[in-house]
């Protein structure tokens, strides 16, 4: 089971397609520690009952900037077992502690990537922010060289169409970083709706990746690393490009993944939170997490009828 947890809205960069770019006017909130390891040995005793290893993955904001972090991570890997994963904008990578915390205790860290330097650099409103990313996920990577675990390194793109034919080119870059694995999401209009009407991608930019895939998923392959992103994915996008509704009747929401928000609420995704109005606080026994599934099926999403949710679209099959 993977477990998502936004347990912060801070953030220290402005990206301008984000919903917690820090220029925005809204309260932040940083969700507390000991609420996070109480959840956490629920978790962890479902882990052992099942046999599902719980994989439980930080998301901002910046994670990496939510101050209880590396306590609660060596909590979460040593003490219950837990694996652990984060989505990063890098920013905090610098920090040689926190990166040999990271190689020490997490089994993956993806970092969001938007191109190469001028256009990254850009739209993450970040001078030198890419140059600063390729030095300290090469230093990461050569942290964890001689450690029993090896750390999957992953880099995450979000395409929208100012960049989408710069893909080719971030990639090529990315081989030098010693990564894993590479995925990428569609520009989402949920957080931004006026950035997104104007920088969405359209049919043809959809038909240029799906054209661009086979040939770049071979040339990365040959370096070691892993280009996700299936037909299903492809699918997802042509739709959304093209105002297609997909429809999904039955997720099996809640078996295989969560999503817990930074006020508590837990879903099958980030989009239904308000659909479900389920608390972590409810949640006393193992048995209240085996009940989710059938909670989650008593009710039906209006986000079921088009469906945006990446997990449900094979992001992550090659």
């Amino acid at each position: 089971m993977i477990v998502i947890w936004r347990v912060t809205t801070h953030c220290n960069l402005g990206c301008t397609y984000c919903a917690y770019d820090r220029n925005l006017p809204f309260e932040r909130t940083d969700v507390d520690a000991g609420a996070v390891i109480r959840v956490a040995r629920l978790f962890s005793e479902y882990q052992s009952q099942t046999g599902d290893a719980v994989m439980i993955s930080w998301l901002g904001g910046e994670p990496l900037l939510w101050k209880p972090l590396a306590s609660v991570s060596k909590v979460l890997a040593n003490e219950l077992g837990l694996q652990l994963s984060a989505t990063t904008n890098g920013t905090a990578l610098k920090s040689a502690a926190l990166r040999s915390m990271i190689a020490d205790h997490f089994a993956e860290l993806t970092v969001s990537v938007d191109g190469p330097p001028a256009f990254h650099d850009r739209i993450r409103t970040w001078q030198g922010g890419f140059e600063q990313l390729r030095a300290a996920v090469t230093q990461l990577r050569a942290d964890t060289q001689h450690r029993e675990r090896r750390l999957r390194l992953r880099v995450n793109t979000v395409l929208m169409a100012q960049n989408i034919h710069l893909f080719r080119e971030l990639c090529e870059q990315l081989i030098a970083w010693g990564i894993d694995e590479v995925t990428f999401n569609q520009l989402g209009g949920n957080d931004r709706p006026e950035f997104h009407r104007e920088h969405r991608l359209r049919p043809a930019d959809v038909d240029a990746l799906a054209d661009m895939l086979p040939r770049l998923r071979d040339r990365l392959w040959a370096h070691g690393i892993r280009l996700s992103g299936g037909s299903q994915y492809l699918h997802r996008f042509r739709a959304s490009a093209s105002g297609e509704r997909l429809r999904i009747d039955n997720c099996n929401p809640g078996r295989k993944f969560l999503f817990i928000d930074e006020r508590g609420r837990i879903a099958p995704c980030s989009f239904t939170l308000a659909d479900y109005d389920v608390h972590v606080d409810e949640l006393r026994s193992v048995d209240d997490l085996l009940a989710l599934h059938s909670r989650y099926e008593q009710r039906r999403s209006h986000w079921c009828d088009d469906c945006p949710s990446t997990q449900v679209f094979e992001k992550f099959v090659a």
